[in-house]
C-alpha cells in the first residue's frame, strides 16, 4: 500500500468516527475532547489495575527495614508473609527499655479485603525478678552462640556479650509456629538493639537449631523433673493428677513445672536453673543472711545464686501456693523443698557441694 493509500484510509477512518459522534450527538468540539479523555482513560484500566496490585500484594517501594532496623522486609515476609509493610512506633527507642517502649510492625496484604498481621519488638531489661521469669517448660531453647528461647507465645533473646546484663530484645507475633524464624527474628533485634547501643562484642549468630518441646508425663516423684534423688516430702491430700513438663535442653534457662497451666493454676510449681548470667541484671547482696541455704544465696522472690565452675547460676522455686489460703499446697515444707532442689540440680550440671 502507498503512501496515499494510507492517507486516503486514515481520512477514511477519521470520517467514519466523526460521522459515528455525530449520530450520537457529539458534534461540539468539547464534547468530542471528553469523549477522547475516557476513551484513553479506559485503555489505561488494565495498567492501573497491576498497580494497584503491585501496592496491594506486595512490598514494592515500601521500606526495607522497621523499627530502627530491628528485622528487614525480607525476615518480616518470612514469618508474616507477603505484603504492604508498615510500623506503629509510638515514641519507641532502641536504647531505652522503659514501661510501654514497643515498636510494632505489619504486614497488610489482600486486594479488596485487607488482612493484617503483627510482630511486635520491645527491648526488656530484667532488673528486679529473677531469670526464672523467663523461664518456660514449654521452652524451645537456641542453641550456639545465642542465648534465647521460644515458646507459642513469645521468642526473646539476650544482648551480645559486652552489653548490659540482663537486656533482652523480646518478639511477639500474632502467627503460631514458625519457632525457628521467630527464633532468628529475636536474635536479628538483639543484634539491632547492640548497634544502635553500640554495644557487644560481635554480633549474635543466627540460632540454626531449637530443642525439642518437652512433654508432659506423669512425674517420678522419686526423681522429681527428672533429677536423680530429687523427691521432696509431697502434701498427701494432692491427690489428682499433676503433669510434669520439662525442657529438654539446660541452656541458658532449664525449666521444669509440676502441675497445670501457672497462668490459671495456682496450684503450680515451677523449677528453674539459669546457666547463663546475662539473663538478668540482678547481683549478689552485700553479707549473707540465716536463710540463704549452703553457698547460694537470695536475690529475689524465689531466685538464688550460687557460684559454680567458677559462674554465677541461679536457682529458681515458684508457685505451689494455693489460691486464698496463702499456704504450700503441693509441698509444704518449702525450705525442705529448696534444699533439696538445689542439691539435686547443682549435681545435675557439675556444680561443686551447695549445701
Amino acid at each position: 500500500m502507498g503512501s496515499e493509500d494510507v492517507d486516503k484510509a486514515s481520512a477514511g477512518l477519521a470520517g467514519r468516527v466523526d460521522a459515528a459522534l455525530d449520530r450520537r450527538g457529539f458534534t461540539t468540539r468539547g464534547l468530542r475532547l471528553r469523549v477522547t479523555a475516557v476513551v484513553v482513560a479506559l485503555s489505561l484500566v488494565p495498567v492501573g489495575a497491576a498497580g494497584f496490585a503491585v501496592y496491594r500484594l506486595t512490598n514494592v517501594g515500601g521500606p526495607d527495614s522497621v523499627c530502627d532496623g530491628a528485622a528487614t522486609a525480607d525476615q518480616l515476609h518470612d514469618l508474616l508473609g507477603s505484603g504492604r509493610i508498615g510500623e506503629r512506633r509510638r515514641g519507641f527507642s532502641a536504647t531505652e527499655e522503659s514501661t510501654g517502649n514497643s515498636c510494632t510492625a505489619t504486614v497488610r496484604s489482600g486486594l479488596f479485603e485487607t488482612s493484617e498481621k503483627t510482630v511486635r519488638f520491645t527491648p526488656v531489661r530484667n532488673a528486679k525478678d529473677g531469670p526464672g521469669a523467663l523461664a518456660a517448660s514449654d521452652a524451645r531453647l537456641f542453641s550456639g552462640g545465642s542465648v534465647g528461647s521460644v515458646t507459642p507465645d513469645d521468642a526473646w533473646a539476650v544482648l551480645p556479650e559486652g552489653c548490659d546484663k540482663g537486656v533482652r530484645a523480646e518478639v511477639r507475633a500474632d502467627v503460631q509456629g514458625h519457632d525457628e524464624t521467630r527464633a532468628r527474628l529475636a536474635a536479628a533485634f538483639a543484634n539491632g538493639l547492640a548497634k544502635a547501643r553500640g554495644c557487644g562484642n560481635g554480633a549474635l549468630p543466627m540460632p540454626t537449631t531449637l530443642s525439642e518441646k518437652g512433654a508432659e508425663t506423669d512425674p517420678d516423684w522419686a526423681n522429681l523433673c527428672g533429677l536423680p534423688g530429687f523427691a521432696p516430702a509431697r502434701n498427701p491430700e494432692a491427690l489428682w493428677r499433676m503433669p510434669q513438663q520439662v525442657t529438654t535442653a539446660t541452656a541458658p534457662i532449664w525449666s521444669c513445672r509440676i502441675g497445670g497451666d501457672p497462668r490459671y493454676d495456682s496450684r503450680v510449681q515451677e523449677f528453674a536453673i539459669t546457666t547463663e548470667p546475662r539473663t538478668t541484671a540482678l547481683v549478689r547482696k552485700d553479707g549473707v543472711t540465716t536463710s540463704d541455704p549452703g553457698r547460694a544465696q537470695w536475690v529475689a522472690d524465689g531466685t538464688l545464686v550460687t557460684t559454680c565452675q567458677g559462674k554465677d547460676v541461679f536457682f529458681t522455686v515458684t508457685g505451689g501456693i494455693t489460691s486464698g489460703l496463702e499456704k504450700p499446697f503441693l509441698f509444704p515444707d518449702q525450705k525442705d523443698l529448696v534444699r533439696q532442689f538445689v542439691t539435686a540440680g547443682g549435681k545435675a550440671i557439675g556444680c561443686e557441694p551447695i549445701l
